[in-house]
């Protein structure tokens, strides 16, 4: 999936200002991985074994966790799926169906995030609500 996927990818839209970020499951960690991923993204990695260290248990900080998996949930589960082919398709359309202008919200919302996560020294966000629009003059 690297290399006959995103790698390529990143050659499309240059990748010298990417960083990568994954978290610590077994299957994202194997050495064959983790040796592609640091030839790819040098002194851009953040995960268990990269430059820079994930911050494990941080939904904060993890744009799957504070944003994708809910988003998904409430739009998968309003259809009445019946086997796991289908909820796999399910899956695979609505995350083909978010708006790039949602994507990019997120992003900011992220960059917001990791403002707030420095103010709060590194302690989880508990009670925070981010826009996810520009606030009003």
């Amino acid at each position: 999936m690297l290399r006959s996927f995103l790698q390529p990818q990143l050659h499309q839209f240059g990748q010298s200002e990417v960083w990568f970020q994954q978290d610590g499951a077994t299957a994202h960690t194997s050495k064959l991985s983790m040796e592609l991923l640091i030839q790819m993204f040098p002194s851009r990695l953040i995960c268990i074994r990269g430059d820079i260290p994930w911050p494990s248990h941080s939904s904060d900080l993890a744009a799957c966790d504070f944003f994708l998996w809910g988003y998904l949930k409430a739009k998968v589960y309003t259809h009445k799926l019946k086997t796991l082919d289908e909820l796999k398709d399910a899956i695979r359309l609505e995350i083909a169906a978010i708006p790039p202008a949602m994507v990019e919200k997120v992003m900011l919302n992220f960059r917001e995030r990791l403002h707030k996560c420095i103010e709060n020294e590194g302690k989880h966000l508990d009670n925070i609500i981010f826009r996810t629009t520009k606030p009003r003059n």
